[in-house]
């Protein structure tokens, strides 16, 4: 079964248990997923789908913490919520370790030198750990194995 079709399936899932939050967000994340397949028009595979629920976390997380300066824990916790659902869909995330000895391997694969190398890097890092850990400890350990 493809993630999308599991998608679907806790979508009928959570209509028959009647459960309206969960619903919504997966109903949320179906519906950016037919937004890039028309936009872009692509079948949206497994490693696309796992793009998108990625970007999608992130935009939750940014809100939380816009939420959480505001003073509106109410809607800080409504999208804590939907971060939850979301992180159902991803596979299992790498450990800081091995992000920073993948990244380690990359660089000496690389020859990157220092700073200025950060793009090619970056280019080559995600192309290998694309939905298998957080982009922003990605970021930060190869800014942490170029620095001088």
């Amino acid at each position: 079964m493809t993630l999308k079709e599991r998608i679907t399936e806790d979508m009928k899932a959570a209509m028959r248990a009647k459960e309206a939050d969960r619903l919504s967000t997966i109903r949320m994340l179906l519906a950016a997923v037919k937004q890039k397949e028309v936009d872009e028009r692509v079948d949206v595979d497994d490693v696309m789908l796992v793009g998108i629920v990625d970007k999608l976390i992130k935009q939750r997380k940014d809100a939380i913490a816009q939420y959480t300066a505001a003073a509106r824990q109410d809607l800080a916790d409504k999208e804590a919520a939907e971060v939850v659902v979301l992180e159902a869909y991803l596979p299992a995330r790498l450990s800081e370790a091995e992000i920073q000895s993948a990244v380690a391997a990359i660089v000496a694969e690389l020859g990157a030198k220092g700073p200025g190398d950060m793009g090619k890097v970056m280019a080559a890092v995600k192309t290998q750990l694309a939905g298998k850990a957080d982009m922003g400890l990605v970021s930060a350990a190869v800014k942490k194995a170029l620095a001088p």
